[in-house]
């Protein structure tokens, strides 16, 4: 019954609705664009396709909340919980999620295109398949997420977390990685031309066949990390740590190598920045 009058208020004009218990509503494919939410709750509600572009949702309860298709473009999500919530699909496109709450929500294929995620908790996130081209995620939380197969064009993940994330195949042309920490991350096939992840934390990450190049990787930690067969063509690897690191069959053309440290690293078949082979047996 609340839910129904909220929504005949809504027709008759009215836009503000803060703090109202919405909790366990269904509001499928309702139009409340542009509504007033700040600190409502709809904890575990029924939102699937529903029109909520530029409303306010500012420290709103949505755990659980079945937000899949939604239009969420432009709305103001700071502070909010967005736990366990489903966002299958969800257009949120210029969305403000600074410092919301995320643990384990599914985003798959949304869209987050320069949407701001600053120091929001992404952590155990499922982001299969989404698109955050230009999207702000300055000290993010992302600690087990599944990213594969995402789009992070240009992103800005200065000082986030990604241990133990999958980044298989994403696209991370040109993205911000500097202070980030990767140790652990899964980044097989991963897009990472022209990425700046200066003094980054790889240790252990898996970059078997990624494509890095003219990447800059100075001053940053891969200690045990896998290259095999990655493209790090003219390459910035300057007082890098890649101690224990394996490179077989690594490019390294025209990379910048100094200081780099290769201790125990193995090397064998990698082509090296004069073009010669190695043909070192470790």
């Amino acid at each position: 019954m609340e839910a129904d009058r909220i929504l005949r208020q809504y027709a008759a004009g009215e836009r503000n609705f803060r703090e109202i218990n919405l909790a366990g509503a269904d509001l499928k494919g309702v139009n409340l664009s542009e509504a007033n939410f700040t600190r409502a709750n709809f904890q575990d509600a029924n939102l699937k396709g529903a029109n909520l572009t530029g409303a306010n949702l500012r420290e709103v309860k949505l755990a659980g909340v079945d937000l899949t298709e939604a239009n969420l473009s432009e709305a103001n999500l700071i502070g909010t919980d967005l736990s366990r919530a489903n966002l299958t699909s969800a257009n949120l496109v210029g969305a403000n999620l600074r410092g919301s709450m995320a643990r384990e929500v599914n985003m798959n294929k949304a869209n987050l295109t320069e949407a701001n995620l600053t120091e929001a908790n992404f952590t155990e996130a499922n982001l299969f398949a989404a698109n955050l081209t230009e999207a702000s995620m300055i000290r993010t939380n992302l600690m087990k997420a599944n990213l594969s197969w995402s789009t992070l064009k240009a992103v800005n993940l200065t000082n986030a977390i990604l241990s133990e994330s999958l980044l298989e195949r994403a696209n991370l042309t040109q993205a911000i990685l500097s202070g980030a920490m990767l140790s652990g991350a899964n980044l097989t096939g991963a897009d990472l031309r022209q990425v700046t992840m200066v003094g980054a934390n790889l240790t252990e990450a898996n970059l078997t066949n990624a494509n890095l190049r003219v990447a800059n990787v100075s001053w940053s930690t891969l200690r045990g990390a896998n290259l095999s067969g990655a493209n790090l063509y003219r390459a910035k690897l300057c007082w890098s740590n890649l101690s224990g690191a394996v490179l077989v069959e690594a490019v390294l053309i025209d990379a910048n190598l100094n200081r780099t440290n290769f201790r125990d690293a193995d090397l064998r078949r990698a082509i090296m920045p004069d073009g010669t082979t190695n043909d070192s047996q470790q």
